[in-house]
């Protein structure tokens, strides 16, 4: 783990205070979510509101946006390409928005702007930019980031608020940090439990609940695979990612509901070597093996269930245009890149090899899955 600043030592020390002060007023222990939220998120304390440099090279962990800007430019292309088909596109008046979710330091809305200008420039020009950020400290970021922008860039608090969107509304590892609830499988009454938080020493600890919080769902199993899960088994599950990507169709009028993340189909978190579920936790660029520790120094991120996203997706009235690896993704824009008039620049070395971090199995390729769908067109075949 990295060194701690005193002033980061304090505001650690008081994150823990208040966790150990809610958990006192709720019977000893708290769900993993409401831990999980408050460690990333706490105003000024959490994870994410302490240090905008926790991404790179520098940090605790990669996203395909701290590899370099290649990750925006070919957003920006597949981006301009959906826009472009839309009815209304040939009207010169006609706005779009482009509607971030999780944009951290502003760093993927800077490069999606300046490809945009460079590529599309006629269309780069017609682009409202909206930032749903919740956190002053990281609007101040984000603001920091995409001055040269002036008034092409809004904030808004939660998606509800962004109005009626003819565009894109997109997200780059968000949902994967959403809180999630741990749930555990009682072999011997056959039932699930919740696994709560609970004070250890000067940590934390795991306790085993009764009972699962009020509104959370719970895996609908086949009978036959019930029958031998075995006691303890453990896995996630996060309303609020549903919650999130339903709210957010709500707001398309017309146009793309777009995510990269880590993920899995919702068959797959009951595989044999996933008893312990997906959550887990980062400190520079390590796996932290206790999950627990220390809240507010280290990521805490879990696995996203693309089947449930995109039910929510088509239960909103939306059809599927994608969902498949990054790998693939990427590489079917690459193939775009290559076609005459795509104003993309040309494929230097650099470029090359930012593409191959993107895309090699062994780097961003294979970890990361994507997910689009579309108000209006046709769905996948």
């Amino acid at each position: 783990m990295k060194p701690l600043l005193a002033t980061e030592g304090a505001a650690l020390l008081e994150l823990r205070r208040r966790l150990r002060e809610e958990m006192a007023a709720h019977d000893g222990a708290i769900s993993f979510a409401r831990f999980m939220a408050r460690a990333l998120y706490e105003p000024g304390l959490g994870y994410y509101e302490r240090d905008r440099g926790v991404v790179g090279k520098a940090g605790d962990f990669y996203t395909s946006v701290s590899v370099g800007p290649l990750f925006g430019e070919l957003l920006a292309c597949q981006f301009a390409t959906w826009l472009e088909s839309l009815p209304d596109f040939q009207n010169p008046a006609a706005r779009f928005q482009l509607v971030e979710a999780g944009a951290h330091d502003g760093t993927l809305a800077r490069d999606l702007l300046t490809a945009l200008a460079q590529q599309r420039p006629e269309l780069g020009a017609r682009i409202d930019y909206r930032i749903i950020e919740p956190s002053p400290i990281r609007q101040a970021w984000q603001r920091t980031t995409l001055a040269a922008w002036g008034t092409q860039v809004h904030w808004c608090a939660a998606v509800a608020e962004v109005g009626e969107i003819r565009g894109v509304i997109l997200s780059n590892e968000l949902l994967d940090a959403l809180p999630v609830h741990r749930l555990g499988w009682d072999a011997v009454q056959r039932r699930w439990f919740e696994w709560g938080v609970e004070p250890s020493g000067e940590q934390f600890g795991w306790v085993r609940g009764a009972l699962v919080t009020p509104g959370v769902p719970l895996p609908e199993l086949p009978a036959e695979l019930l029958a031998v899960l075995p006691d303890g088994f453990t896995t996630e599950v996060c309303p609020a990612a549903t919650d999130w990507w339903r709210r957010a169709a709500a707001q398309l009028t017309a146009g793309w509901l777009f995510t990269a993340d880590y993920g899995l189909e919702a068959a797959e978190f009951f595989l044999p070597h996933r008893t312990n579920g997906t959550v887990r936790a980062y400190s520079g660029h390590r796996l932290v093996a206790d999950v627990l520790a220390d809240p507010g120094a280290q990521d805490l991120t879990a696995h996203v269930n693309f089947t449930a996203l995109q039910e929510a997706g088509v239960a909103a009235g939306l059809a599927t245009v994608a969902r498949r690896s990054q790998r693939r993704f990427l590489t079917d824009v690459f193939t775009v890149t290559q076609g005459a008039g795509s104003g993309f620049p040309t494929w230097d070395a650099p470029r090359v090899r930012q593409f191959q971090t993107l895309t090699h199995p062994e780097h961003l390729g294979r970890a990361f899955s994507v997910l689009a769908q579309r108000r209006g067109g046709p769905a996948l075949q």
